[in-house]
């Protein structure tokens, strides 16, 4: 079950949210600092994902940029650090994975949690990569690092990633360092203050696309 882990105690399963309406309304551009309303999407369990992308080209730059019902934001890929998991992160961005899926666990003040179309806390695309994070690795606010469960060796990512929204989120270097967001940190702020006591959003929070780009 991948789960992003407290410094000294495993978290709770995150429960995945209650899916919506068959079509599910689009996410537009919001407007004042705050989310459009929309409806969660079906979740859905995907094909495995064929092959994960070789290693991307040296010496140039990737970025991922997420687009929700809250607003964009852009994740810069650190290639150096996590080179297997920013190239399957492409991959899985490429294929679509990552469409119409939402953040499924939000913990006020830590972090925000995706990349599980099932929306249950315990999908994944049925394949791993493993890039072992340095013993002085820190997880502060714009982090994106992949979540794993406790069994998993320091370092493995599928799917399901998240964003660190506390100045320090006191984690142990366990979780693969991916990048950073870039740009749109106050719109993961915002969501990151959509999440109740039991770590559930308090309203949909909606990935519709996520495009790659290459520099």
């Amino acid at each position: 079950m991948r789960v992003v882990l407290l410094a000294l105690a495993i978290l709770a399963l995150a429960a995945g949210c209650g899916s919506g309406d068959d079509e599910s309304a689009a996410p537009t551009t919001p407007a004042n600092g705050a989310c459009v309303s929309v409806d969660a999407p079906e979740a859905r369990t995907p094909a495995s994902n064929k092959a994960l992308a070789a290693f991307l080209a040296q010496g140039k730059t990737y970025s991922l940029t997420f687009d929700t019902n809250c607003g964009s934001f852009t994740v810069t890929l650190d290639t150096e650090l996590a080179p297997n998991t920013a190239a399957s992160l492409v991959a899985l961005a490429t294929d679509g994975y990552f469409d119409n899926t939402i953040f499924h666990r939000i913990v006020p003040g830590f972090v925000i949690q995706g990349g599980d179309p099932t929306q249950t806390g315990s999908g994944g695309p049925g394949k791993s990569t493993v890039d072992v994070p340095p013993s002085d690795a820190a997880y502060t606010k714009g982090t994106v690092a992949m979540a794993k469960s406790g069994v998993e060796a320091p370092g493995t990512a599928g799917s399901q990633f998240f964003v660190v929204t506390a100045d320090d989120a006191g984690l142990s270097p366990e979780y693969a360092i991916v990048g950073e967001v870039t740009d749109g940190l106050d719109v993961v702020e915002l969501i990151g203050t959509l999440g109740d006591a039991a770590e559930h959003p308090t309203q949909p929070v909606v990935i519709s696309d996520v495009t790659v780009a290459e520099s």
